[in-house]
């Protein structure tokens, strides 16, 4: 079905971007999961568009950044539940590579702190995975021109109290209190890591690591780490089944 020309519309064929010529622009996206099976299917959605073309896919955040870095597309979509670096934190080093390629989350978690934390660090939408499929399709559009798009479950918790009041420190949840260090650590102890692992992976002596450890148990007032583990699952930062 051709575009109608009405600037409003709502139709997923409405949404796509011509030139001056009538010549169809093409979104490029990378698209980051750590199941090949979501990847595949998500890449068959978009591609069925006309104007989107997958050209790359990672399977964690850390991949994901280096094909961002090497091939300039104009969307990452990614999970927030990936191994090694997680959507969130990935996200929040997006902005580091100075690259104009915009972030959308596409997640199973509803969680307005986990939602708020990747608009923070810089994603220009966020959406369910039970959502529609043309909902994706307008998702990457809308993202790919530099607007925010926000599944309607997770838009009314999240951005009310943003615009009604300041944020005040009280006001944040447990995961907003952590920095992003913490956060690094907490997931890799949550995917079973040990101390001296996680300060290889990170760069850090396992004096640090244990610091950070201490920090954690203490700002999630949990005492061991099988309640630092049911926190990361509760948050979204490692799958269930990790």
């Amino acid at each position: 079905m051709a575009p109608c020309g009405f600037l409003r519309c709502g139709r997923p064929e409405c949404q796509k971007t011509f030139g001056s010529r009538g010549e169809l622009f093409m979104i490029r996206v990378v698209v980051s999961d750590d199941h090949h099976l979501v990847r595949q299917g998500i890449r068959a959605l978009l591609e069925k568009a006309g104007d989107i073309e997958v050209v790359g896919e990672a399977a964690d955040g850390q991949e994901a950044l280096e094909l961002v870095e090497r091939l300039l597309p104009d969307v990452l979509v990614l999970d927030i539940a990936m191994p090694h670096l997680n959507g969130v934190e990935a996200v929040g080093r997006l902005r580091d590579l100075g690259v104009k390629t915009r972030a959308l989350i596409l997640s199973m978690y509803a969680d307005d702190t986990l939602v708020r934390q990747a608009l923070r660090n810089g994603a220009k939408g966020y959406l369910l995975k039970r959502a529609v499929s043309d909902e994706l399709l307008l998702a990457v559009r809308a993202v790919s021109r530099g607007d925010t798009f926000l599944s309607p479950e997770v838009a009314g918790p999240v951005v009310s109290p943003l615009v009604d009041a300041p944020l005040r420190f009280a006001d944040l949840g447990p995961m907003d209190q952590l920095t992003s260090r913490e956060r690094e650590v907490l997931q890799l102890i949550a995917e079973g890591y040990t101390n001296r692992e996680i300060a290889t992976h990170l760069h850090l002596s396992e004096k640090t690591v244990e610091k950070h450890r201490g920090h954690l148990m203490a700002k999630l007032d949990t005492h061991d780490t099988a309640g630092l583990v049911r926190f990361a699952v509760k948050h979204g930062l490692i799958a269930p089944d990790t």
